[in-house]
């Protein structure tokens, strides 16, 4: 099964901005989404981002204008830039890759272990 590692959390003023990377251990072309979620202390995990395989993206409206994430297929990986971050941006953020298998009419998730962004006022 296919593997993702997401890094890049860490600590950060408001204001300021972070890169989350998610390396894949397969090609991520075979996933027909890749995203970001991300869940805060004693809340539900919320979506922040997706990008399909061709290449369209989906946000949040509470990130929309500060978040961007986009893909290299050759270097397997997804990323999630993150500007004008919040106190509120704190959270685990996590990977998700959705694959549809036709043959059993499923769709497929598979989740990184999560990154801690935690951002200080």
């Amino acid at each position: 099964q296919v593997q993702l590692v997401e890094s890049g959390g860490g600590l950060v003023q408001a204001g300021g901005a972070l890169r989350l990377s998610c390396a894949a251990s397969d090609s991520i072309f075979q996933f027909n989404s890749m995203g970001w979620y991300r869940q805060a202390p004693g809340k539900q995990r919320e979506l922040v981002a997706t990008i399909t395989r061709g290449g369209n993206t989906n946000y949040a409206d509470f990130v929309k204008g500060r978040f961007t994430i986009s893909r290299d297929n050759a270097k397997n990986t997804v990323y999630l830039q993150m500007n004008s971050l919040k106190p509120e941006d704190t959270a685990v953020y996590y990977c998700n890759a959705g694959l549809f298998v036709p043959t059993t009419l499923r769709y497929v998730e598979v989740w990184g272990q999560g990154t801690l962004v935690t951002v200080s006022s």
